[in-house]
């Protein structure tokens, strides 16, 4: 699968809120490898259509490997999942069934060390989810000053000692000893101290820094604004968060969008079987809503 192949997270659950059948048009923001997208387009056959939006070229280039068998019922477009109102006006739709998107970083993404991604492969400091425009990491870092990158550090990655920890990434940038990911875990690990458990205590800086870098948080807003514009009555958002504050944000959306049916009281979450087959699947969170038919907004 143009070396993108990437485990589906909670298939079988969110598909089944999406509800798809023949005729039916649906968007997957987040297309990545194409597990939800193919599933997809298996059960809203023989003539369901798919507008998939991919921000990282190679993970289109996968899909469109995968899901060629489905011909001209999928359609792929390179842009953020935030730009969907953009993408679907020009593409001149103003209607689909349902929308869906995968907020997590993919495994393809976290094992290629060239993306920067992932504290355990050294690489370069990058986390941009299209390489091919946009602000590394380093260049972010470069650019804030150190109250901003420790402002970035806690808001987003939730790190209580963010201030030490951005005086010693400005420390090591200073020393010229800050080019990869290894690099910037020691700055971390510096202030944070050593692992203890199951979690790396650079964990929540690399998710604070990789949000700032893909301005993620603004991208779901917009996401969460501009979905239910483009759903038909009875259609259906889902999306799949992976941590707090992506959640927070879904939740809150969903509930105060008058225009949503909210149908997931309480998140759902992977069973153990699928936990035990896939270890990344443990903190995806789903939340589903519907469109409701106009004057029975709830």
């Amino acid at each position: 699968m143009s070396g993108f192949d990437h485990v589906t997270v909670l298939p079988v659950e969110s598909v089944a809120f999406l509800a798809p059948r023949a005729g039916g048009l649906y968007v997957d923001c987040t297309l990545g490898g194409g597990g939800h997208s193919e599933r997809i387009l298996e059960a809203s056959g023989p003539d369901g259509r798919l507008i998939g939006i991919d921000r990282d070229p190679r993970a289109l280039e996968a899909a469109r490997v995968r899901l060629a068998p489905f011909g001209d019922r999928a359609r792929f477009v390179h842009a953020p999942f935030g730009d969907l109102a953009d993408v679907l006006d020009e593409l001149d739709v103003r209607e689909v069934d349902g929308i869906i998107a995968d907020l997590g970083v993919s495994s393809p993404q976290l094992d290629d060390a060239s993306r920067g991604f992932s504290i355990q492969n050294d690489g370069p400091l990058d986390m941009r989810m299209d390489p091919t425009r946009g602000e590394s990491a380093l260049a972010l870092i470069e650019r804030l000053e150190e109250d901003e990158l420790a402002n970035v550090i806690y808001e987003f990655g939730e790190e209580r000692k963010s201030r030490g920890v951005a005086r010693s990434i400005k420390a090591a940038l200073r020393a010229g000893s800050l080019a990869t990911t290894d690099d910037l875990a020691r700055a971390v690990r510096r202030v944070v101290g050593p692992r203890k458990g199951r979690l790396d205590p650079a964990t929540r800086t690399f998710q604070g820094l990789r949000i700032a870098v893909n301005a993620e948080l603004d991208e779901l807003r917009a996401l969460c604004k501009d979905g239910p514009d483009y759903l038909a009555v009875g259609g259906v958002i889902a999306i799949i968060s992976f941590h707090s504050l992506e959640d927070r944000i879904v939740k809150h959306s969903f509930r105060e969008d008058e225009r949503l049916t909210v149908l997931t009281k309480k998140h759902c979450e992977a069973g153990d079987e699928e936990v035990a087959a896939n270890p990344r699947s443990r903190s995806a969170k789903l939340r589903a809503a519907r469109r409701a038919p106009d004057g029975e907004e709830s």
